[in-house]
């Protein structure tokens, strides 16, 4: 949870249980973005940068000219089939 998906791992994740909420907040300012999970910063990374682009070389993305590197866009949710709830979603935009 709160990871890039399929990129870049977070790390020092608290997860609530099943049933309870989880605070998730995604701060990008340019090309930096940090990742936050229960007021614990879990990932931070640059867009475009070495590590990023890295591992979108090594992911199903990389046949995607400049990906996940658009400074602007659309939020994206996303599910694996189970019970998902999502609430008070808010762009700083």
């Amino acid at each position: 949870m709160a990871c890039l998906y399929e990129l870049l791992q977070a790390t020092n994740h608290i997860v609530n249980p099943a049933g309870e909420w989880n605070n998730a907040r995604i701060v990008a300012q340019g090309i930096y973005v940090e990742h936050w999970l229960n007021g614990i910063k879990v990932l931070e990374y640059e867009r475009g940068g070495k590590q990023f682009r890295e591992a979108v070389a090594k992911s199903k993305f990389k046949n995607y000219p400049n990906f996940g590197e658009a400074l602007k866009g659309h939020i994206l949710l996303q599910d694996h089939a189970d019970l998902t709830a999502f609430r008070n979603i808010k762009s700083g935009n």
